[in-house]
């Protein structure tokens, strides 16, 4: 059995509670959910992997909101497949809960198009829980930390932890012009936090996308006071 010195554990977590608890992967599948990704180019720093944002769009006449329900997408070698349907249904909720908290700050949430009226449709197109148990070992066992870094490599995200990718579009109610889509994937960093849920690091990963497109949408309104989310 190996014995870590208590003082060493203490540092490992206040070192690892206090940095960000999710992080941008490296890539992310397309699912088709978009149709078209011959129009998306590679997201600058702060932006999604994948991104459009049509040049013509007049941000700041749009004051309401459509919500879709959020959707799942599952491809033939998707790990949604191994998540059983009461999950499932719980992600698409709370991604959806989420993306409302935050919308209807700045936006009237309404059921029918006009003028004035975004439709977002978003989908969750890939997710995998994390392992507490093994993501706490090698958080802080430095030979564990080693081997799962093999993962972090290849995709950008932490070995055990959680990841998500979603798929969002963004179109005006009335005419149905595309407005913005957007592909992203986000993972764990071994935050110590909440490593009870091995669903943690999804969860996370649908607050900070939902404060992402209130901020961005504040960002597009030339909104003051605009405030960026943590990641």
């Amino acid at each position: 059995m190996i014995r870590i010195p208590i003082h060493l554990v203490l540092i490992l977590f206040v070192g690892l509670s206090g940095c960000a608890s999710t992080q941008q992967a490296r890539s992310a599948k397309e699912s088709g959910f978009l149709g078209d990704y011959s129009i998306l180019k590679e997201g600058k720093k702060d932006e999604t992997l994948l991104i459009y944002k049509n040049p013509q769009a007049d941000w700041k006449k749009y004051r309401k909101v459509i919500l879709d329900p959020v959707t799942l997408w599952i491809g033939k070698d998707s790990q949604l497949k191994d998540v059983s349907a009461e999950d499932r249904q719980r992600m698409a909720d709370l991604f959806w809960l989420k993306l409302h908290e935050a919308l209807k700050t700045d936006y009237e949430m309404v059921n029918s198009p006009g003028p004035d009226v975004m439709h977002i449709q978003a989908a969750i197109t890939e997710a995998e829980t994390s392992d507490p148990v093994l993501d706490t070992v090698s958080s802080i066992v430095p030979q564990l930390r080693v081997l799962t870094g093999v993962k972090g490599l290849a995709t950008g995200v932490s070995g055990f932890t959680g990841s998500a990718s979603v798929e969002m579009k963004i179109t005006d109610s009335s005419d149905k012009t595309l407005l913005a889509a957007a592909v992203d994937r986000r993972g764990g960093t071994k935050n110590l936090s909440g490593l009870t849920n091995s669903w943690n690091d999804v969860e996370e990963s649908f607050r900070y996308w939902a404060e992402k497109v209130r901020w961005r949408g504040c960002l597009l309104r030339g909104g003051e006071n605009c405030v960026e989310p943590e990641a």
